[in-house]
């Protein structure tokens, strides 16, 4: 690990589901992020940070103690570890369900079911705080790595694990059934980041830039032309996040109508746009949001 730079540090998966998307994040807030290959620490040329390439697992531990200011972790191995971290920002990638999976031929109706049951995972500690909670009686296998082939070389009768597209169920003729706990990527920072006000500011900055980024990868831009008489009509169907901007025209009859909206809204009311005389309507990228 290098020596005190007064740079703020950041950890993040070094290689993993979260990688790809962390890293993309950290670029599109304008950070100049060179290859890092097989380095632990990497210096952030045209920004007071350092990143530090870790174990998704080591992360929490390594914020807790202050070793980095700041780091970007599953929700899940936050609670795995129970490390005493903050976490600032859901940051919307990086989502999965850590469920409980049964055989396929197998039938769970009810959490009831579990007992007495053996549960193959890797995730012990999650899965042992939710059979406590629900007052059920079941064995918890610690299993490092894979644990879906467990129920069919006898060490388990169902297993606790995280699943995204469920495929690697399918291969191992599993079904997901309980849902134990919904995990995505988040921010996670020290709690005595504030004891240090210039890293603070850093952090305040770097905050804001993500922010930014989250709010345009969640908006799109729409502009159009409204005739004037339907502009009251128009208005009360877009759902902006800021009261849309309206322009004058060459032709007095058409005014433009310029809106930033939820991406997911689009399509539910641009039939109704046009039904209500709407045209020339686009749909455009926005790459940062400072709301």
């Amino acid at each position: 690990m290098q020596t005190e730079n007064g740079n703020l540090r950041l950890a993040v998966q070094k290689s993993g589901r979260l990688t790809e998307n962390s890293l993309n994040l950290l670029k599109n807030c304008n950070l100049d992020i060179e290859k890092f290959n097989d380095r632990l620490v990497v210096n952030i040329k045209n920004y007071k940070l350092d990143l530090l390439f870790l174990r998704d697992d080591d992360i929490p531990e390594y914020v807790q103690d202050g070793v980095a200011e700041l780091g970007i972790v599953g929700e899940d191995v936050i609670k795995e570890t129970k490390s005493d971290v903050k976490i600032i920002k859901k940051l919307g990638f990086g989502k999965c369900s850590l469920r409980i999976a049964i055989p396929e031929n197998a039938e769970l109706k009810n959490l009831s079911d579990l007992n007495g049951k053996r549960i193959a995972t890797s995730f012990p500690n999650i899965l042992k705080d939710f059979l406590s909670n629900n007052k059920i009686e079941a064995k918890v296998v610690n299993i490092s790595g894979s644990v879906e082939a467990a129920p069919s070389l006898g060490i388990a009768d169902y297993i606790c694990d995280l699943v995204s597209t469920g495929n690697t169920l399918k291969l191992n003729k599993l079904k997901a059934s309980i849902n134990v706990l919904e995990s995505e990527a988040v921010l996670i920072k020290n709690k005595d980041l504030k004891l240090n006000l210039d890293k603070y500011k850093i952090y305040l900055n770097l905050l804001a830039r993500i922010e930014s980024v989250l709010n345009a990868k969640n908006s799109k831009y729409l502009m159009m032309n409204v005739p004037h008489d339907s502009l009251e009509e128009v208005l009360k169907l877009i759902p902006s996040l800021k009261s849309p901007t309206v322009l004058p025209l060459a032709d007095k009859n058409i005014l433009a109508v310029h809106a930033v909206i939820p991406s997911e809204k689009f399509w539910e009311i641009v039939d109704y746009l046009k039904s209500a005389g709407a045209s020339g309507i686009l749909l455009l990228s926005i790459e940062n949001i400072v709301l």
